[in-house]
């Protein structure tokens, strides 16, 4: 596999942060019913490579519309988890009932925890992982019924992923990605502010609303609903017996506000659906 320089820096960035957190590093610095450390190495580097865990404590608004649009055909589905990190979701679909799942990352760290995670959960027959570089995948026309992705298109080449990803997919199939938003300059300067967290290359591509036209080149249907901007503030009591309601009540003032697009650009993220890809027709 031919790698630029952008790419190896992503895969040292990525090797760094798999050989520190092995699985479900958003869980790491969370809310009590969602803390769980076994996986993690502990110490200096968690503690400096992994400072922004504790934001992660109010996504589960997102999660939650994610999972209710990813599970709702992955029985008996063949399934992509894209840029797969260390293979949380991939064992996820495979235990709903997906027939077959296949994880692709450019860390191969990254591949080794997800095929030791997927043994552990008992779906290591189902999952397949392997190390691919996410914009010109091996694999052939049609492939797939869903495709999972979390946070990875910012790490990409945008025109080469949504070339890809309709390539891939069914024509009824469905494409499901999370993505943090780029709009909004208190957490756009937190980002600025602590590069040791990300690659030079992640900060300046974070996605903005304007790429949901790009993607509508690719795909007949796309459809995207905004999370987290008032729950941002329920992030400090997130290890208090105030945070469950506190969270609650503000998720439900964000579903209101975030509903209008001119507003809801300036969440944290979003969840976007794709459906119907356009085929290319032709040499590209």
């Amino acid at each position: 596999m031919h790698l630029d320089e952008r790419k190896s820096k992503e895969i040292e960035h990525s090797d760094r942060r798999r050989s520190i957190v092995r699985a479900y590093e958003y869980h790491t610095d969370a809310s009590p019913d969602q803390l769980d450390e076994k996986y993690v190495e502990g110490g200096s580097n968690y503690e400096r490579h992994f400072s922004n865990m504790k934001f992660y404590s109010i996504t589960r608004s997102s999660v939650s519309c994610r999972d209710a649009l990813l599970f709702d055909r992955v029985k008996g589905a063949v399934a992509l988890d894209y840029c797969c990190g260390n293979g949380e979701v991939a064992v996820e679909m495979a235990k709903r009932g997906a027939r077959k799942v296949m994880g692709i990352d450019i860390s191969q760290v990254a591949i080794e925890n997800a095929k030791e995670l997927a043994e552990s959960q008992g779906v290591g027959k189902i999952c397949e992982f392997r190390v691919m570089d996410a914009e010109h995948t091996e694999f052939a026309d049609n492939t797939f019924d869903i495709i999972h992705e979390y946070g990875a298109l910012h790490h990409l080449e945008l025109k080469s992923a949504f070339s890809e990803l309709p390539r891939i997919l069914k024509r009824s199939g469905k494409l499901v990605c999370t993505e943090a938003l780029r709009h909004n300059p208190l957490i756009h300067w937190y980002r600025r502010r602590t590069p040791h967290l990300r690659t030079a290359w992640e900060i300046e591509h974070i996605l903005g609303v304007e790429h949901l036209d790009v993607l509508r080149a690719h795909f007949d249907r796309v459809e995207v609903k905004f999370f987290h901007l008032l729950a941002l503030a329920a992030v400090p009591f997130r290890k208090t017996f105030l945070f469950r309601p506190l969270r609650g009540f503000l998720d439900f003032v964000d579903d209101i506000v975030l509903r209008h697009p001119w507003i809801g650009k300036y969440a944290w993220m979003m969840v976007i659906t794709s459906n119907e890809p356009r085929k290319r027709v032709g040499p590209s």
